[in-house]
């Protein structure tokens, strides 16, 4: 069965630090491109950050650009998204998903995990 569970998420206070795992079963994650999203209360899933399975380039989303971080760990299967400075507008359910690469739509992502709820808050 193929899977992706994400973990990690919790309550943190502004300026605090969170690391989410997306980690795969019954596949191999070395062969795709793994983005991570996100969803508020009432708003569309947005798009966080990719990493892409031929070279490692990552991507980001300009409202996390040089907050979070995007890694993976092919002998454990698993894509990290380490995020530091949180703020409360990054309050959201994080999925991670898989692709061919980093260049398409949320379209072209599949195999969704549940999700894992962050929330930042005093």
């Amino acid at each position: 069965q193929v899977q992706l569970v994400e973990s990690g998420g919790g309550l943190v206070q502004p300026g605090g630090s969170l690391r989410l795992s997306c980690a795969a079963s019954g596949f191999t994650l070395d062969y795709y491109a793994i983005g991570w999203f996100r969803q508020a209360p009432g708003k569309e899933r947005e798009g966080v950050s990719c990493i892409s399975s031929s070279d490692g380039s990552t991507y980001y989303a300009d409202s996390v650009k040089g907050r979070f971080t995007i890694s993976r760990d092919n002998a454990k299967n698993t894509v990290y998204l380490q995020m530091n400075s949180l703020k409360p507008e990054d309050t959201a359910v994080y999925y991670c998903a898989t692709s061919s690469n980093c260049e398409g739509s949320r379209a072209d992502f599949g195999s969704w995990g549940q999700g894992t709820q962050v929330t930042v808050s005093s």
